[in-house]
C-alpha cells in the first residue's frame, strides 16, 4: 500500500490542524496548496492548477504564489471570506536533519489582518467578541493594527436590540461567539448576512470564566483584574478572554500594543440603529455605498490616517454629555477663527504618519527600515504643534497636548543608526548608518576596498594581456569573471581558467580574481546579517515606548479630526451652536450639509425649526412628493447629530436641546430574503422606535402607513401621533400626504403644522423648498407625475379622472367601484375620522367655560368644530 512521501506527510499533519484555513506551506520561494485548498485557491485566484508526486497513486493538486507578493493573494482570499494559515521553516536548512522543520507561524482572518496595504487608511479593522448568557451580553472588539481595545456588558430587558446596534455601530469585519439562547445565535447570524461578515461560533471553554480571567491576567501581567476596569462585569471578562486568547491561537506571538482595555456603558454615547445610520447616510451612501455623498464626506478634512478614523467614530458616536461636547465646540471655534494657525497646523499635520498603525507593527514585528524613517520624520513634527498650541486659553486643549511626548531618545536613535533612504526589506542590508557600528563599518569599507580592486583590475588586465575589450563583470551564479570576445581568445593569458562558454564570448577567471571576489562577497554577506541584527536590537528598543507613542498618536487623532471639524465650518460657512439641556431644537435658517454641498451653486433654501414641549413637540408637514419634506427633516437630525459630535452645523444661529437618540423612518423597501413586505418592513421598524425612544429622543418619521390602504395607513398614522404625544412626548417631525392629519393641530397638544411652499403656474407647479406654517390643501400629484416625464396622454386623462372624482361623477368613466357594505354608498369613499368623533366634539363643548372666553376666543372655537363636524 503506498503512503505519502516525508515532506507531503509532514504537511498532512499541519493540515489537519488547520482544518477551517486555506493552508500556505513554503517550499522554496513559493507558497503551496494541495488537495481540496489547492481546488479552492486556483478557482477563487484565477492561478494555474498542478499537480505534484505525494506518494499516492494520483499527483496532488497544487497551485502556488511568490513568496514576495503573497500578501496580495492573501487579501484576495480574505475579500472573499477564507481564513489564511502561513506556514513557514523554523529552523535553518543548512542545520536540518532530514526535512526542514514547518510550522504554521500566523492565521490571517478578515478580523486580524495587520498589513497596512491590505487595510483601509481611514477604518478600523475590528474583531468582535460575543458572550451571551442569560439575559446579557459582553461585547469585546479590537483593531489589533492600532492597539484599540474595547469592551461593554450588557444586562437588561432590551440587551438584544442593543447588541444589534452595538454591531452595526462597530461593524466588525469577523466576529467569534458563543449565546446560549438561539434568538441570540440567529440575530449574530443576521447581522453577519447583512453586514458581509466573517461569524465564528467558538466552542464555550474559551468563555469560561475561570479560563478567561487566566487569559487576562497573563496578557495583562497583573496578578487581579480588578485594576483593568471591569468590576462585577463578569460577561464582558469572558468575552474579553477569549478574545485574547482567540488571537494568541491565531497570531502566534505576544501582542504587547494591546496593554490597555477601555471598558465603557451604552449611556455614554448616543446609541443610533442601523436604519438611522443608513437614512442619515452619516458615513457612506444609501445606494452606492461611497464616502462621497455622506455627512462624512463634508465633515473629513483630516490630514492624518489616525485622525480619519477617530472622526469617522465620532459621526457613529454622538456624545451626550454638555460639557465634552463644548469642550469639543471650544477647540472647533479656535481653530476656526484663527486662519494662520490652521494653515500651520496642517502643514504639521500633513508630514505624521500613521502613529497607531506604526506602533502595531513595531509591536508585531513586522516594521521595517522606511517605517521606522516615517516616525522619525512624524516625531519630528511634535515639539511644533505643541509649541504652536501651548498659548492658547483652553483646558482641554491643554490636556489634549500633555499627553504628547517629544519621543527625543527614539528619534535620536533612529536618526543616528538608520539610513535616510533605507531598504524597504530588512534582509537586504542597506539598513545602518555609517558610524553607528564599526562591525558594519569595517566590512564595508573590506567590501568597498576589494569591489575597487576588482574594478581596476579590469584596466589592468587590458594593458597585460593587450586585449582592449576585456571587461569584468558578475553574476550571482558564477560570481566575479574576465570577459573575453572570441576574436580575442588567441591572447589569453595561460593563467586564465575557462568558467564558461557563450556565443560570442568567453568567460574566465583567476586565483587572483576569486580570492578578492571571496573577501568582498563575505564581508557583504556579513554586513547584511549584522545590519539584521542590529535592526532587531534598535526595533526592541524603540518597541519600550510603544504605549507613550500610542498616547501620542491618540491626542495627535484628535487634534487632526478638530482641525478637521474647524476647517469643514470654516469653508462652508457653519456657525456654532448653543449645545444644552432645555430640550428645544431651534435652528434659524437651517441647511442640510451634504445637500447643499453636492448643488454647488448656492441655492439650498435654508429653512427654520422649532421644536419644544409647549406648542411645537409634533410638527406634521404636508406638502408634494419631491418639495423637500424628507431633505428638511433629514437636515435636522444631521444638525443635532453635528452639534453633538461637536461640529459646527450649517445655520444662522441654533440652540440644541441634547437628543439621547434619532430614530428615522424614511423611505420603504420590500425585504424579500426576509419574505417582508414594504408595509411589514415599515411597521417592524415602527415597532422598534416606539418601543425605544424616551422623551429626549427625535423622532424623523416619513409618510407612515403608506404602505396600506388609505384607511388603514391613515388610522395607522393617527394613532402613531397620539401614542407619540401622549406616552412618549419625544421630539418629532411627521410627514405625511394624509391632510386629515393636519386636524390634529386643534385636538393634540403640541401638534403643530406645517407645509412646503409650492407656486401654481397653469398646470405646472414650482418647488419653492421653503417650510412655512399651515397645512397643503393638496398633493400636486398629477403636477409631480408630469415633472417626472410621464406621457402627456396619460396626464391628460388623469386630469379629467381626478376632476370627475371630485365631483363624485364616477358613472362617466368605464369605472366600476363596488359597493362597501361598510361604506354605506359610493360617495363615501374617503374615511373620514370626524364622523365617528362626534361624542369628542360633544365633550369639548361641554367643556367650555363661556363665561371666561373672549368674544374671538369663542369665534376660533366655534370654527374648528364647525370644520371638524362637517369633515372639512
Amino acid at each position: 500500500m503506498k503512503k505519502l512521501t516525508p515532506m507531503m506527510e509532514q504537511y498532512m499533519e499541519i493540515k489537519n490542524q488547520y482544518n477551517d484555513t486555506l493552508l500556505l506551506f513554503r517550499l522554496g520561494d513559493f507558497y503551496e496548496l494541495f488537495f481540496d485548498d489547492a481546488l479552492v485557491a486556483s478557482r477563487e485566484l484565477e492561478i494555474t492548477l498542478t499537480g505534484r508526486d505525494c506518494g499516492l497513486e494520483e499527483r496532488a493538486p497544487m497551485c502556488g504564489v511568490p513568496y514576495h507578493s503573497v500578501n496580495n493573494y492573501i487579501n484576495k482570499l480574505i475579500i472573499k471570506g477564507y481564513k489564511v494559515a502561513i506556514c513557514d521553516q523554523v529552523e535553518d536548512a543548512a542545520e536540518a536533519k532530514g526535512i526542514v522543520k514547518r510550522d504554521v507561524v500566523r492565521v490571517i482572518t478578515p478580523g486580524t489582518l495587520i498589513d497596512t496595504e491590505l487595510l483601509e487608511e481611514k477604518k478600523n479593522n475590528y474583531l468582535m467578541s460575543i458572550y451571551g448568557k442569560g439575559k446579557g451580553v459582553g461585547i469585546t472588539y479590537v483593531d489589533i493594527s492600532t492597539g484599540e481595545l474595547l469592551t461593554t456588558e450588557i444586562v437588561k430587558e432590551k440587551f438584544k436590540e442593543n447588541l444589534h446596534d452595538e454591531i452595526c455601530k462597530v461593524h466588525p469585519k469577523e466576529i467569534i461567539y458563543y449565546v446560549e439562547d438561539p434568538l441570540l445565535k440567529d440575530l449574530i447570524t443576521d447581522c453577519g448576512e447583512k453586514l458581509n461578515l466573517y461569524i465564528n461560533d467558538y466552542e464555550d471553554w474559551h468563555f469560561d470564566y475561570e479560563y478567561a480571567t487566566k487569559q487576562l491576567k497573563s496578557h495583562f501581567n497583573t496578578i487581579s483584574i480588578e485594576g483593568l476596569g471591569f468590576e462585577y462585569k463578569h460577561l464582558g471578562v469572558q468575552s474579553t478572554g477569549a478574545l485574547i486568547d482567540y488571537l494568541k491561537s491565531t497570531q502566534k506571538r505576544t501582542l504587547n500594543h494591546l496593554k490597555r482595555i477601555q471598558v465603557y456603558t451604552l449611556k455614554d454615547t448616543m446609541i443610533l440603529d442601523l436604519n438611522t445610520r443608513r437614512n442619515l447616510e452619516l458615513t457612506e451612501t444609501i445606494r452606492e455605498k461611497k464616502k462621497k455623498g455622506s455627512l462624512l464626506w463634508v465633515l473629513d478634512k483630516t490630514m492624518t490616517s489616525m485622525g480619519g478614523r477617530l472622526l469617522r467614530r465620532w459621526i457613529e458616536e454622538p456624545l451626550l454629555d454638555i460639557e465634552s461636547i463644548n469642550n469639543r465646540l471650544s477647540i472647533v471655534e479656535i481653530f476656526k477663527e484663527d486662519l494662520l494657525l490652521r494653515k500651520e497646523l496642517k502643514e504639521y499635520l500633513k508630514d505624521i504618519y500613521d502613529l497607531e498603525r506604526l506602533s502595531g507593527k513595531i509591536a508585531y514585528g513586522t516594521v521595517n527600515p522606511r517605517d521606522l524613517i516615517a516616525l522619525k520624520n512624524s516625531i519630528a513634527c511634535l515639539p511644533a504643534i505643541k509649541d504652536l498650541l501651548s498659548n492658547k486659553e483652553s483646558t482641554f486643549l491643554q490636556d489634549i497636548l500633555s499627553k504628547i511626548s517629544n519621543h527625543e531618545e527614539v528619534k535620536h536613535l533612529i536618526e543616528n543608526a538608520i539610513l535616510d533612504e533605507p531598504s524597504i526589506n530588512v534582509k537586504e542590508g542597506n539598513i545602518i548608518k555609517n558610524g553607528y557600528n564599526q562591525d558594519v563599518d569595517e566590512l564595508r569599507y573590506a567590501s568597498k576596498e576589494g569591489k575597487s580592486w576588482i574594478s581596476s583590475l579590469e584596466t589592468k588586465e587590458r594593458e597585460r594581456t593587450g586585449i582592449k575589450s576585456l571587461k569584468i563583470g558578475y553574476n550571482k551564479i558564477f560570481g566575479y569573471y574576465l570577459e573575453v570576445t572570441k576574436s580575442n581568445l588567441h591572447m589569453v593569458p595561460n593563467d586564465y581558467i575557462r568558467k564558461q562558454t557563450l556565443a560570442n564570448c568567453e568567460r574566465y577567471i583567476t586565483p587572483e580574481l576569486k580570492e578578492m571576489e571571496s573577501k568582498v562577497l563575505g564581508a557583504e554577506e556579513k554586513v547584511i546579517t549584522l545590519e539584521y541584527q542590529l535592526f532587531l536590537e534598535i526595533r526592541k528598543e524603540i518597541e519600550k515606548e510603544v504605549p507613550n507613542i500610542q498616547n501620542t498618536a491618540q491626542s495627535i487623532a484628535q487634534l487632526d479630526a478638530l482641525y478637521s471639524l474647524a476647517e469643514s465650518a470654516y469653508e462652508n460657512g457653519y456657525i456654532k451652536p448653543l449645545v444644552n439641556n432645555d430640550h428645544k431644537i431651534i435652528i434659524s435658517n437651517g441647511r442640510h450639509p451634504v445637500v447643499e454641498k453636492m448643488i454647488n451653486n448656492n441655492g439650498f433654501i435654508s429653512n427654520d425649526t422649532i421644536i419644544d414641549r409647549e406648542k411645537h413637540e409634533i410638527s406634521i408637514i404636508t406638502g408634494p412628493n419631491m418639495a423637500g419634506k424628507s431633505t428638511y427633516m433629514r437636515q435636522v437630525a444631521l444638525i443635532v447629530l453635528m452639534a453633538q459630535i461637536g461640529s459646527f452645523i450649517p445655520a444662522e444661529s441654533a440652540t440644541i436641546g441634547v437628543v439621547d437618540r434619532i430614530f428615522t423612518r424614511v423611505g420603504a423597501s420590500d425585504d424579500l430574503s426576509q419574505g417582508q413586505s414594504t408595509f411589514m418592513v415599515e411597521m417592524s421598524e415602527m415597532a422598534n422606535i416606539l418601543s425605544n425612544a424616551t422623551m429626549n429622543s427625535l423622532l424623523i418619521l416619513d409618510e407612515i402607513g403608506r404602505g396600506t390602504s388609505t384607511f388603514d395607513g391613515l388610522s395607522i398614522a393617527w394613532a402613531v401621533i397620539e401614542h407619540i404625544s401622549q406616552a412618549l412626548k419625544c421630539k418629532t417631525l411627521f410627514s405625511t400626504h394624509y391632510h386629515e392629519l393636519t386636524e390634529l393641530e386643534g385636538i393634540i397638544e403640541g401638534v403643530k403644522n406645517y407645509r412646503i411652499a409650492v407656486k401654481e403656474e397653469e398646470d405646472n407647479i414650482v418647488f419653492l423648498r421653503k417650510v412655512i406654517e399651515g397645512s397643503a390643501d393638496k398633493s400636486y400629484g398629477i403636477q409631480v407625475a408630469k415633472l417626472a416625464g410621464l406621457p402627456t396622454a396619460v396626464i391628460g386623462r388623469a386630469q379629467k379622472i381626478l376632476m370627475d372624482l371630485e365631483k363624485n361623477d364616477l358613472a362617466k368613466h368605464d369605472i366600476v367601484i363596488k359597493e362597501n357594505p361598510l361604506q354605506g354608498n359610493v360617495n363615501n369613499q374617503q374615511l373620514n375620522f370626524l364622523d365617528i368623533d362626534n361624542e369628542e366634539i360633544i365633550s369639548q363643548i361641554k367643556a367650555l367655560n363661556l363665561m371666561e372666553t373672549t368674544p374671538i376666543e369663542s369665534l376660533n372655537i366655534l370654527y374648528r368644530l364647525q370644520k371638524k363636524a362637517s369633515g372639512v
